[in-house]
């Protein structure tokens, strides 16, 4: 199975949630206001995001012109350009890993426990691994001893080396450590798992920003990217979640994982949206296969089936 097919088969829940609602609304006759409110409902209630629905409205109403002159299926497509439209950001495509890039690439990952942050890092080392990049794991969160034996169990069967403290010790301590190790084996790609615990909000971004400046001070311009984990089955709180993230940090990208979990996929046009941050990845399953590089052309294509 191709990751198209993967998408559309992750994507079921959300697809069997609107499709058929939209499907209805798309074939009523004439248009007004009525049924300008239903698809608005319908959107809202697959998480779109109020912006990012209004947005979707204005372009369908631009088109329809009240029903006069414009088939169903003409607006159902106009609907679709506008979602790829709002996804697609101006700078195009960016590889979190460019293919030439400088060594060590250092990617940061933030997110609150539980998002599925060291899974998305194992997978994305063992893509990495494949393309034949030398890998460094480092355990960043070092306040939760399961998520340093999660690390070193990917570590293991990816045979990339992890670098670690004991647990309680202070994570800068690891991140430093970690930057000195990747420079002397000229390492490719450098992954940094952090701590999550959103509860103490004050303490935890101070101790990421602690974090930031240090792997700059030991690598400049690092990290080339950090990305805010987010789980798409919380729905609007992953929203909210994103934008406490934004307030203190510099974040580059989103990864929305658990995809084929929810009923709500199109918190995927929100979070983008109102946040004005990329998706770079999102993941619709457990496999190594299923996190994969956001494209916005094929995700409203696997979302309409």
């Amino acid at each position: 199975m191709d990751f198209f097919e993967r998408l559309r088969a992750g994507l079921t829940r959300t697809r069997e949630g609107w499709q058929q609602k939209l499907a209805a609304v798309f074939g009523a006759p004439r248009w007004d206001e009525e049924t300008f409110a239903r698809v608005e409902e319908i959107l809202i209630s697959a998480d779109v995001g109020v912006k990012a629905t209004q947005k979707l409205l204005d372009a369908v109403r631009r088109q329809s012109h009240k029903g006069v002159g414009e088939s169903a299926s003409d607006l159902l497509s106009c609907l679709q350009d506008e979602m790829v439209r709002l996804l697609s950001r101006p700078e195009g495509a960016c590889p979190t890993i460019p293919q030439h890039s400088v060594r060590p690439w250092v990617v940061m990952f933030v997110g609150v426990n539980g998002v599925g942050k060291t899974t998305t890092i194992g997978k994305l080392a063992a893509q990495q691994s494949a393309q034949g990049r030398r890998v460094l794991l480092v355990a960043g969160d070092t306040f939760r001893a399961a998520a340093i034996e999660q690390l070193e169990v990917w570590g293991q069967r990816l045979g990339v080396e992890v670098i670690k403290h004991q647990s309680g010790q202070d994570p800068s301590g690891v991140v430093f450590d970690a930057i000195r190790a990747a420079k002397k084996r000229e390492t490719d790609v450098v992954l940094i798992d952090t701590a999550g615990r959103l509860h103490t909000k004050s303490h935890l971004l101070d101790e990421l920003k602690k974090m930031r400046r240090i792997i700059g001070r030991e690598q400049p311009g690092a990290p080339h990217e950090c990305l805010l984990v987010l789980d798409a089955t919380t729905g609007q709180n992953a929203l909210q979640q994103a934008k406490v993230f934004k307030e203190s940090l510099d974040i580059t990208g989103i990864v929305l994982t658990k995809l084929d979990g929810t009923a709500k996929g199109g918190v995927v046009i929100g979070i983008q949206e109102e946040l004005g941050i990329p998706v770079r990845y999102i993941g619709v399953g457990e496999g190594v296969e299923d996190l994969h590089p956001f494209d916005p052309t094929s995700f409203v294509r696997a979302l309409f089936g």
